[in-house]
């Protein structure tokens, strides 16, 4: 018997021994874990919402989640359901990013990122719509009306579903038109909306005198905004604000004014001639 009890391997039978008790140690921990999460309940709400826009506020998400889950606050933490909240913030229009969290204390957390919108369409039928940074449309709405430019005239595009991207070159070109205006700040502070004349020429409205600036479609927009700034700077002082009716720079690399006849930018410095009934 002492032979049998000195050939056992002790060491092994120690490692075993405790290995089980580990097992079991982590069985019970679990055990009380899940047990304690089936008691633990949603003691608070907490809603953050970031963006420049104001589209929804705390209040509006309250009110979804309500209406699709019911009470959150008091409901036990393994019977909320995390992903189909954040499926559910993701599909509103005006919502770009939507994460869903708890923490250890039992209090949710709900991050809503808003869409940036960058210009408000009207269309010819009245068809009205916006368009966010990433050229999606997004739907209007009276609660919010953000201070953005507006493009409006003969424009076909319309609007049928949320977050549908622009199909039209028009459309396009007028997004690329506005978003370069918006990087600069002259031409941010001096045109107030862009339109869409007959010829589907795509025209500024200017902050500063009545005159039609013709820029035609998005290409050259750099040559382009430099010839109008050479009419602001050079020639508008020298012939007066409201003197001219039209300024076109549709073309490479040539502007042409308009007025009871038509002249063009060279015409300006040639000592030969002399600006006379409102012609040049």
């Amino acid at each position: 018997m002492l032979k049998y009890l000195h050939n056992i391997k002790w060491n092994r039978v120690l490692y075993l021994s405790l290995f089980f008790l580990g097992v079991i140690a982590v069985v019970i921990v679990m055990s009380l874990v899940n047990r304690k999460d089936d008691q633990q309940v949603c003691r608070e709400v907490n809603i953050f919402i970031e963006g420049k826009e104001a589209f929804i506020d705390q209040d509006d998400i309250s009110k979804l989640i309500r209406k699709n889950y019911g009470d959150i606050v008091g409901k036990s933490l393994i019977g909320i359901p995390l992903q189909k909240i954040e499926e559910t913030l993701r599909k509103l229009p005006y919502v770009s990013k939507a994460t869903v969290h708890l923490d250890m204390d039992g209090a949710l957390a709900i991050n809503i990122e808003q869409r940036e919108v960058v210009m408000r369409v009207i269309n010819k039928n009245g068809r009205e719509y916006y368009i966010d940074l990433h050229g999606l449309k997004v739907p209007t709405t009276l609660k919010y009306v953000p201070h953005v430019m507006i493009a409006t005239g003969n424009i076909e595009e319309g609007y049928k579903n949320p977050l549908d991207s622009v199909k039209s070159s028009l459309v396009k070109d007028l997004f690329r038109v506005t978003q370069f205006i918006e990087k600069d700040e002259l031409w941010s502070n001096q045109v107030v909306q862009v339109f869409v004349n007959n010829d589907n020429d795509i025209e500024l409205v200017p902050r500063v005198g009545n005159q039609q600036l013709i820029i035609g479609t998005a290409d050259s927009l750099d040559q382009k905004f430099s010839l109008l700034q050479t009419f602001y700077k050079e020639i508008m002082p020298k012939v007066g604000v409201d003197t001219y009716n039209k300024v076109n720079v549709k073309y490479a690399g040539q502007i042409i004014c308009e007025k009871r006849g038509v002249w063009t930018f060279d015409d300006l410095y040639n000592p030969e001639k002399k600006i006379k009934n409102n012609t040049l």
